[in-house]
């Protein structure tokens, strides 16, 4: 079987990789495509048509990440009879981060460490604030593997959770805690931490706005670890200025840099967020750690061997959906 991943891994990497696959898998890695050899699964993120065409034998792609790019999708579109699949390597490090920025928004961990880098104890001497997390009801829009971690986490912790999923299995449809998107308004009056690990779709997109969010209660507590897209950028911007919710969040944004040279000087919004003091922002990094690239080449040789060995392959993609 033969397997092009488009990008060049580390050696140690690499290495570490074929260590892993089946003797019958010949791999090819870089952006140059393979000319004289006929390639059966293509590992790539964002895929040209182009690409596709020149690969025109090819039956599976693998996208190794979590999410599923809008301009993968559209060009996946074109090729129905090519499958399509994604990896959840970075699934922990994802559903953590959701953890450490609730933490930190309701502990005020930003605040207090600048303070204390200044020599400044006043906050301390102060009526408290901070939220407690024990005890408080969590709705988490989203059930896929991210999103049965953070449950996971927030359960240890005390919290209440309840769950919206798009398509609920027959043994869903009977839990008390796990609902259809149709009950979202209903539940948000009672919704204290918000939690978003779903994908980014025409019917996702602005999901939560102006109407959702006034519907939660003020102490609420928003985390977005999905697509930023998912909340409108204005509607959560002036919820957190104005103080209709206790705080944010945020691993994920709406400007992203388009070159290495604006890496350093891109706002991730139409808005200023980086004024505001009830929010915490990270750059998109929630599924990237030390280990990430081991994950990475450990969950994709898993697929590839499945592949060879004609077992179904992990994580199937309905391009029709986005997911």
């Amino acid at each position: 079987m033969n397997v092009h991943l488009l990008y060049e891994p580390a050696e140690e990497d690499l290495t570490y990789l074929k260590s892993l696959l089946d003797k019958n898998i010949s791999l090819t890695t870089g952006e140059k495509l393979p000319e004289d050899r006929q390639v059966q699964i293509f590992v790539a993120g964002r895929p040209t048509q182009e690409q596709i065409d020149q690969l025109g034998s090819i039956e599976t792609l693998i996208v190794p990440w979590t999410g599923i790019p809008p301009e993968t999708r559209s060009v996946m579109l074109n090729y129905p009879d090519v499958r399509v699949y994604k990896l959840h390597h970075n699934a922990s490090a994802t559903a953590e981060m959701a953890l450490s920025l609730l933490l930190a928004v309701a502990k005020r961990v930003i605040p207090f460490d600048q303070r204390m880098r200044k020599s400044d104890w006043r906050l301390r001497y102060q009526k408290s604030d901070t939220v407690l997390l024990d005890g408080k009801n969590a709705l988490i829009l989203g059930y896929g593997k991210i999103g049965k971690l953070v449950r996971s986490y927030l359960e240890v912790l005390g919290v209440q959770v309840r769950i919206i999923k798009r398509t609920l299995t027959e043994k869903e449809s009977k839990e008390e805690t796990i609902f259809p998107p149709s009950k979202l308004r209903e539940l948000l009056p009672e919704t204290e931490i918000l939690v978003l690990a779903l994908p980014h779709t025409d019917d996702t997109d602005n999901l939560i706005s102006h109407k959702e969010l006034a519907l939660l209660p003020r102490d609420a507590i928003l985390i977005n670890i999905s697509r930023g897209k998912i909340v409108d950028q204005e509607a959560l911007y002036s919820a957190l200025k104005e103080g209709k919710i206790y705080g944010a969040g945020l691993d994920v944004w709406y400007n992203y840099p388009k070159t290495k040279g604006e890496r350093s000087s891109t706002q991730p919004a139409d808005y200023p967020f980086h004024e505001l003091d009830n929010l915490v922002m990270s750059p998109h990094r929630g599924g990237n750690v030390k280990e990430t690239e081991q994950l990475l080449m450990t969950a994709l040789a898993r697929s590839l061997n499945a592949a060879a060995r004609g077992e179904p392959i992990p994580n199937p993609v309905d391009i029709q959906l986005g997911y």
